[in-house]
């Protein structure tokens, strides 16, 4: 139990002797939140648990922080003081801080990874983009949000699958078909006529023009039909292919690629049959039709159309009951803010066929806009057509990729700044994180070169300049801020914490040196920097960002 689990837990138990005593009335007790104060002469903690009180307790926030001082008490406190309209602060007792922080060196690599949640399966579903071209930056950013959502999860101590859904069956398939036809004839001399909605982007032409070389013109010959067959397995396969290279190379990997394909035509047929014979369904023009208006839905929605052919609506209602029968506790999908208006409806169809539609969250993402020069950015100087994601890797590079798209919530649209995160300089702020880490690297050959090393019991009592008790107290926050953004689904949380993290390391280390001190606080200072390097590297992990030896 770290200091915060203490100091909760006593003022909890604070409220409840005052209830006891008749001080209190019987209530539910508010959430106990503790921060650090800016300002050392404000305490070590504090919390507001007084004001939050009030409602309930039907008293001022300064009398019930009275009430609570006077029942609080532990070999760990030294004294509390009541501040402004009722705020309760901490003042712990000298040893507190380093042995918790003894704990920690001791805990080693482990330090960061909470505690394995029993009774709990969560599922990821990210990107899931159409395989008929190359993902751009919106898809980039959806996988770098979902990405670390599942890292963040699963350092939180969830069992956590990540999953990306194919939609490789559907109409925009014999787009993919018709348009890659449509250049391999352009490319043969063909008078052909584009088809109206087909795929305009540069890599269609590239696929053309694979296929041209590897198989020359032996598809001409071929009916029309034949050849589109042909040429929808050949560009499915390869644009997925590319798409897996372009996920990986951003440090994306996911535990199952569902295919849509698999749900056509049994599974698709076995959830419509499902919710006609729980009369959720109705036949209206032809068309079947769910009720999604009684489970919250603005308007009934097409699932089989009146020609027989499933909507998008369908295949997903099978896939989504399919994600349920396998057991997961809580699925979470990441979608384009343009789907905002879908949530309802597959949450509806979900509680029609008899789940629990609570167990789902779908995030919507909003927009990225990439500026350049200040000004904006719309299209690719490559290709005319949207920046790719693997056009932003190579202009940025992965490590400063991933950090921008995770700085802001997901659901906020974030403006993407290509010269700032070109720089090598401390403005920017992945640039700032890593330099961090690179400088206790180089900490660490100095201390190798002249002798110096990490005994099992440093004497961290000597580490008292404020500049090592703020870095110290940060380092303690790291598991608690971990359970907060996975509890609210916010990586964005842990890049700030590392950006904090790594601004109290470089306060320290223009304030404190290591090499040339007093052997025992040289050894203290050299076990602050050692855990201060890997709660950077426990964190830009989560965040899928490296953290390098050298800059």
């Amino acid at each position: 139990m770290d200091i915060k689990d203490t100091l909760t837990e006593a003022i909890q138990a604070a409220a409840k002797a005052a209830i006891a005593d008749g001080v209190f009335p019987e209530a539910e007790l508010a959430d106990v939140v503790l921060e650090v104060p800016p300002k050392k002469e404000f305490g070590d903690f504090s919390t507001n648990f007084a004001m939050q009180s009030a409602r309930v307790f039907h008293k001022a926030p300064r009398q019930i922080a009275e009430e609570l001082q006077k029942r609080l008490a532990g070999d760990w406190l030294d004294h509390t003081q009541i501040a402004g309209p009722g705020f309760l602060n901490f003042y712990l007792k000298s040893n507190v801080l380093y042995d918790s922080f003894q704990k920690i060196l001791e805990a080693g690599e482990s330090y960061g990874q909470c505690p394995h949640k029993d009774g709990e399966r969560i599922q990821v579903e990210y990107v899931s983009a159409n395989p008929t071209g190359p993902l751009h930056v919106g898809h980039g950013r959806g996988a770098a949000a979902g990405s670390a959502l599942v890292n963040l999860l699963r350092a939180a101590g969830y069992d956590t699958e990540a999953e990306y859904y194919i939609n490789d069956a559907g109409n925009q398939m014999n787009i993919l078909a018709a348009s890659v036809n449509a250049r391999y004839l352009e490319l043969l001399g063909k008078d052909v006529t584009f088809p109206e909605n087909g795929y305009h982007g540069e890599d269609i032409i590239e696929t053309a023009k694979r296929i041209l070389k590897k198989d020359g013109d032996k598809y001409l010959s071929m009916d029309e039909q034949q050849r589109l067959d042909i040429f929808k397995d050949l560009a499915y396969k390869e644009k997925l292919a590319i798409l897996k290279e372009d996920l990986a190379s951003f440090n994306v990997t996911f535990d199952n690629w569902f295919s849509e394909r698999t749900l056509h035509p049994d599974a698709v047929k076995a959830a419509v049959k499902k919710l006609q014979d729980n009369g959720t369904i109705y036949e209206k023009d032809g068309a079947l039709w769910l009720k999604s208006t009684a489970y919250g839905d603005d308007k009934d929605r097409v699932v089989i159309r009146d020609n027989g052919v499933p909507t998008y609506l369908a295949a997903d209602i099978a896939y989504h009951h399919n994600k349920y029968e396998r057991g997961f506790t809580r699925l979470i999908n990441i979608w384009g803010a343009d789907h905002h208006g879908y949530v309802a409806r597959v949450k509806a169809a979900m509680k029609a066929l008899g789940h629990d539609p609570e167990q789902l969250t779908v995030l919507l993402l909003q927009m990225v806009a990439l500026y350049r020069d200040g000004e904006l950015v719309k299209m690719s100087k490559r290709t005319g057509q949207s920046v790719t994601l693997n056009e932003l890797m190579e202009e940025v590079g992965t490590d400063a990729a991933r950090y921008f798209f995770l700085m802001r919530s997901l659901d906020s649209q974030l403006d993407f700044d290509l010269d700032l995160a070109k720089k090598k300089s401390n403005d920017n702020p992945v640039y700032y994180i890593q330099y961090a880490h690179a400088r206790i690297q180089s900490i660490f050959r100095q201390a190798g070169e002249t002798g110096l090393k990490l005994g099992e019991k440093p004497q961290l009592e000597l580490l008292t300049d404020a500049s090592e008790v703020e870095l110290i107290k940060k380092i303690e926050e790291y598991p608690e801020e971990i359970e907060r953004a996975a509890k609210d689904y916010a990586p964005q949380r842990i890049a700030r914490y590392a950006y904090d993290l790594a601004a109290l390391f470089h306060s320290f280390y223009n304030k404190c040196r290591i090499m040339g001190v007093e052997p025992k606080l040289a050894e203290a200072r050299l076990a602050l920097v050692t855990v201060t390097a890997h709660v950077i590297r426990h964190s830009l992990g989560i965040l899928g960002v490296s953290a390098p030896d050298h800059m």
